[in-house]
């Protein structure tokens, strides 16, 4: 049986939440493998609602989850998050999550600087979630982190803590901000560290034995490739990479472990804050597509901007990806259009484009070229099986798989955990 690697194939929120909360049922561990506190996973079960951020879906079902090394850790945020999701009845403990020893920390100096930048750049605004995500990452990278471990020496942490104050204190000074201070910080490490290290394990090492056993691994992304630090729409992007090769190096476990590759796709495309989208249609259909698919963001409830399926797009997040199968979510709300539009290359200045330039300039120029469908007045909603699809939605999911070059494994018809299409089975192959 393969292991399982699901990733978003878009911008993020493209139902990652549901369908990892789905495939949880036949996997033994859950692993988110990067991101933070950015990312927002809704699961809808039965009449409960349960909103995830930083904890892997699977620990819902109660399956053994797992918050691994490539993801940075606000401490804060993971306690409000448990004790939030220990009130709607979910156990979580020790034996349930565990967290990688070796995680950054993200600090409050971190969410300061986060919205500092933001708000010192103008027109150079790249809608970040002020979560303090980006600056915990550069100070991982710049070997300057507080870490997981850390939590259980905090009388050892001062020539850390010299490095670390020494780089911030002159960023903060730069927009007129006190220094960091280094006592009130140790303080509140000292306040939550016993909450945080009875789940800080090495994970690396209890991973590998469950691969030995011939465990299933399901690994979660967070945000989308669209978003990935190299591959996605730059500047506007995330600080981490989003792509499936990312679960090898998040998770402590070796590239051959990742095995079956699902992207996240919906049947439209939606994009929150800055940042170009070809597809984006700022009329009544984009009103229609928002309203209908209640899009607005899980961690920032902003408005998500609303678009055509991009092919072009999909196609490209499939490749660098490493996506080997599509989960094509929110069918349903495409239900009752007279028709239905995809996009299929781009025009740049004459010059037809069957990829996204790299550049923001000209991914800011681009039009699409659409090919148009007949849609469906038929329902899609609660669906779980093709027979129960109309025959056009069927057509619009196959021209798809034609267009991206990638076949759909899932199709998921509502948010209920339930309402699924399984056409191939990701932990079979």
């Amino acid at each position: 049986m393969a292991n399982v690697a699901v990733i978003g194939a878009q911008w993020g929120d493209e139902g990652k939440g549901k369908i990892v909360d789905w495939l949880a049922e036949r996997a033994d561990v859950v692993v988110r493998f990067q991101g933070g506190h950015n990312a927002g996973h809704t699961l809808v079960v039965g009449e409960k609602v349960y909103k995830l951020s930083l904890l892997p879906s699977g620990i819902v079902r109660g399956t053994p989850s797992v918050i691994g090394n490539g993801v940075v850790l606000d401490p804060w945020a993971l306690k409000a998050e448990v004790e939030k999701l220990r009130g709607q009845g979910v156990t979580i403990t020790p034996d349930t999550l565990m967290v990688s020893d070796t995680c950054a920390l993200i600090l409050p100096f971190h969410r300061d600087l986060d919205s500092l930048r933001e708000d010192a750049s103008g027109a150079g605004k790249i809608g970040t979630t002020r979560r303090g995500i980006g600056p915990a990452y550069e100070d991982k990278v710049g070997r300057r982190a507080i870490r997981v471990c850390d939590l259980a020496h905090l009388d050892a942490l001062g020539p850390q803590l010299d490095r670390l104050t020494a780089h911030h204190d002159a960023l903060r000074a730069g927009f007129g901000e006190p220094p960091v201070d280094r006592e009130a910080l140790i303080a509140e490490l000292r306040e939550i560290a016993p909450f945080v290290l009875p789940f800080a394990k090495p994970t690396w090492r209890d991973l590998n034995a469950l691969r030995a056993r011939g465990r299933r691994i399901l690994f979660e992304g967070a945000q989308g490739v669209l978003l990935d630090v190299d591959h996605g729409t730059y500047p506007f992007v995330t600080s981490s990479n989003t792509i499936a090769g990312t679960a090898a190096g998040g998770s402590g476990l070796g590239p051959s472990a990742v095995g079956f590759v699902l992207g996240i796709a919906k049947a439209y495309t939606t994009r929150v804050g800055s940042g170009p989208f070809p597809t984006e249609l700022e009329d009544a259909t984009g009103e229609r597509l928002g309203e209908r698919g209640h899009e607005f963001g899980t961690v920032t409830g902003r408005k998500r901007r609303c678009g055509w399926f991009d092919a072009v797009l999909v196609r490209q997040s499939a490749a660098v990806g490493g996506i080997t199968g599509i989960a094509l979510t929110k069918i349903d709300v495409l239900d009752g259009f007279d028709e239905v539009r995809i996009c299929t290359g781009y025009s740049l200045r004459g010059e037809t484009l069957d990829y996204y330039p790299a550049h923001a300039a000209d991914q800011a120029d681009v039009v699409p070229i659409y090919e148009t469908m007949p849609g469906w007045q038929e329902t899609t909603a609660g669906a779980r099986s093709w027979a129960d699809l109309p025959a056009q939605a069927i057509k619009y999911i196959r021209r798809i798989e034609e267009l991206i070059r990638c076949p759909v494994a899932l199709v998921s018809t509502s948010p209920e955990r339930e309402d699924t299409i399984l056409v191939r089975d990701p932990f079979a192959d």
